[in-house]
């Protein structure tokens, strides 16, 4: 069976099934989701898991009819399941239902306790009643005398509310705007005009109503915390920040509002001032775990790894089970725990209803633990064990991989890629591409340290960019044949609104870094966009870039790393697509391998510098010393001299890595000798 192009298989089991449609909705792409969902129901009518994800996926829709009727059978079949109680709850929430939702997750939370996430939500539900007491109080209590949110039109909302609960958010709209036509002060229906424009993705529009609705009700606090969140999606981050601050005006005694305020700004980069509304909303509310641990995160950004240390730690003294924070301290790398903190893991993990999440959490801790401590076999233990668990929550299918490169070689020809398209832009971005882990953050470091160059961070503006091209168009398919699409002042304007998007992180400095390792299968994009952009891929050994990866628990992204048959099929890809990108573009990727900077660290920093047009500089070579915020996993690494043991780690673990080396033997074979496991030298 195909859809929209993509074949949905029939012979998929049900837990197979259910991770690609999963995988579909945290994509983004719910429409499929409910595809694969609805055809293995048919196979399958009566899986509760596959009901509530058609369910939620109806939800992403606007389809509200249909996730009741999902709901509905679920419950029938299972009345004391908690996923499909809690998925009502969400129901009941997006339809402004706040008393009945509240019900709802009391009943999932207390159906299953192991579930604690469920709390945050029952916050949620209580807030927005809160929110509705207040709106009400609004409307009977105005100052002036004349009402500013105006509820004259009480029949005509209430009709709109279900013609939203039905999906039918065309026909809510015409009410809203009839509504504001009549009555231009009736904030209600200004305000749920902006939401059903956030739900289509509409975020301007949403802007424009949001700030009609505070220019009638300045006080109006859910419309601020909309706004905040229309411009931040808009990548408004100075806008979303003055929001935020309005927001802080009228709730100064809300913890979550000088949350809010230090999410903006710490996106923004202003990771000092991050910190400090971070302490605001401690000292509102002092046990507050998510408070301490997303102020430790800011502190190690910015280098101050003991201030950082001290607020996880903190978050556990408040939380025991905060085990997100014992993660945030192993990915430190250069950290240790105490016994007394091995001692309290190790009984976490006897807790039977420890939630899945924290004990992935815990066994990745241990396993960077037990490694410190070179307690190798204890270590992969705990690594196999952490990414079992985590590999069942994501969806990853190679075969997707494998596909999308194949048409990203059929389309990026040698004639395709000839296409030039002038740049007039002075500035040149510099893009470090390759694998988790094969050394991309001391590329970053040392071009960062070179006064002609800005360091970001990890950006996500390519891939967006490259959206906003293909919507604009109205190109209805996805990377890469969306590209076929796109004439010479296409490929112009995605780059000018790569240089736009990007704006916000750099200053005045001429190049700037964007290290993002996934921008490796738009190489050809780069070539045709930015052809003054610069692409360094990070190359390692492949069981060490492999195995490091492994090793990482990734925050969100890189599904191929919790499987060591997955990874090494990866690596192949990766590595097949960067030899096809040098055979086309040969002039515009510099490969730079990890070993060698190690090795012969002024030789490779003159390399990487000619390459990048940039004159020597001696703080390139004094790395370390260089004082910026760095996000990525290395955070601590860099900020150390060069050293060498990180090479060859593989080799500790060499006893476990059968499958990765023989998926890999191709590539390893062609290493010296001295590179190969012993296992291949035994073949010969």
């Amino acid at each position: 069976m195909e859809y929209e192009g993509r074949a949905i298989s029939t012979k998929l089991n049900q837990r197979q099934a259910f991770n690609q449609a999963f995988s579909y909705l945290k994509s983004g792409d719910a429409k499929m989701c409910l595809t694969v969902c609805n055809v293995t129901l048919q196979r399958f009518p009566k899986d509760i898991n596959l009901l509530c994800l058609c369910a939620r996926a109806n939800i992403a829709l606007r389809l509200f009819e249909d996730a009741q009727k999902n709901l509905d059978k679920a419950m029938a079949i299972a009345p004391d399941f908690s996923i499909a109680r809690e998925t009502y709850g969400d129901l009941l929430t997006i339809q402004g239902k706040p008393d009945r939702a509240l019900k709802e997750y009391q009943n999932a939370l207390q159906l299953d306790p192991k579930r604690p996430h469920i709390n945050e939500k029952i916050e949620q539900a209580k807030a927005m009643q809160n929110e509705l007491r207040q709106l009400s109080q609004a409307t009977k209590q105005d100052r002036s005398g004349s009402p500013k949110i105006r509820m004259s039109f009480e029949d005509e909302m209430n009709q709109a509310l279900e013609h939203q609960e039905a999906g039918q958010s065309n026909e809510a709209e015409d009410i809203y705007r009839s509504i504001l036509k009549r009555d231009p002060n009736h904030v209600e229906a200004a305000r749920l005009l902006a939401r059903i424009a956030m739900d289509h993705e509409r975020y301007q529009e949403a802007e424009i109503f949001l700030k009609h609705a505070l220019k009638n009700a300045p006080d109006y606090a859910r419309a601020w915390i909309d706004l905040v969140n229309a411009q931040k999606e808009q990548d408004k981050l100075d806008e979303a920040t003055e929001s935020a601050i309005e927001l802080l005006k009228i709730t100064p005694d809300s913890p979550e509002s000088h949350m809010m305020y230090a999410g903006v700004i710490g996106s923004a980069g202003r990771h000092e001032k991050a910190i400090i509304a971070y302490k605001k909303a401690i000292e509102l509310t002092p046990e507050k775990p998510g408070a301490f641990s997303s102020m430790a995160h800011h502190l190690k950004t910015i280098g101050h790894q003991d201030e950082a240390i001290a607020a996880y730690r903190q978050s556990i003294v408040i939380k025991p089970d905060h085990t997100e924070s014992y993660w945030s301290m192993a990915n430190l790398k250069t950290f240790q725990f105490n016994n007394e903190e091995i001692d309290a893991m190790q009984a976490l993990l006897l807790q039977k209803d420890l939630p899945d999440e924290s004990r992935v959490h815990v066994y990745n801790a241990l396993g960077h633990e037990y490694e410190s401590r070179k307690d190798y076999q204890k270590a992969f233990e705990n690594f196999s064990s952490c990414n079992q668990l985590r590999r069942k929550a994501e969806s990853y299918d190679p075969v997707e991989t494998e596909t999308q490169h194949e048409k990203i070689i059929a389309i990026f020809d040698k004639k395709f890629c000839s296409q030039t398209a002038a740049d007039a832009s002075n500035i040149s971005p510099i893009f470090i591409v390759g694998l988790p882990r094969s050394g991309s953050t001391l590329i970053e470091q040392i071009l960062a340290s070179h006064s002609q160059v800005e360091g970001t961070h990890e950006l996500s503006d390519l891939p967006r960019t490259m959206q906003s091209a293909r919507r604009k168009g109205s190109i209805k398919k996805s990377f890469p044949e969306s590209v076929e699409h796109f004439d010479l002042q296409q490929w112009v304007e995605i780059g000018e609104n790569y240089l736009n998007s990007t704006q916000k992180y750099r200053t005045d400095r001429p190049f700037f870094i964007d290290k993002t390792p996934n921008n490796f299968i738009f190489s050809g994009v780069l070539k045709l966009a930015l052809p003054n952009a610069k692409i360094i891929n990070a190359r390692r050994h492949p069981l060490d870039s492999c195995f490091g990866s492994y090793k990482q628990l990734f925050a969100s992204g890189q599904p191929f790393t919790y499987d060591l048959f997955e990874l090494g099929e990866y690596y192949l890809e990766y590595q097949y697509l960067m030899e096809y990108w040098h055979q086309v573009i040969p002039d515009f990727i510099l490969d730079v391998h990890y070993e060698k900077v190690v090795n012969d660290l002024e030789v490779e920093v003159k390399r990487i510098l000619d390459f990048c047009s940039l004159n020597f500089e001696e703080n390139c070579l004094r790395f370390h010393e260089t004082e910026r915020a760095v996000k990525t996993a290395s955070s601590e690494q860099v900020r150390q001299p060069i050293y060498s043991s990180s090479v060859n780690l593989w080799r500790h673990y060499e006893n476990n890595l059968d499958d990765l080396i023989e998926i890999l033997k191709p590539l390893l074979i062609k290493l010296p000798k001295s590179n190969q496991p012993s296992m291949l030298q035994k073949t010969d």
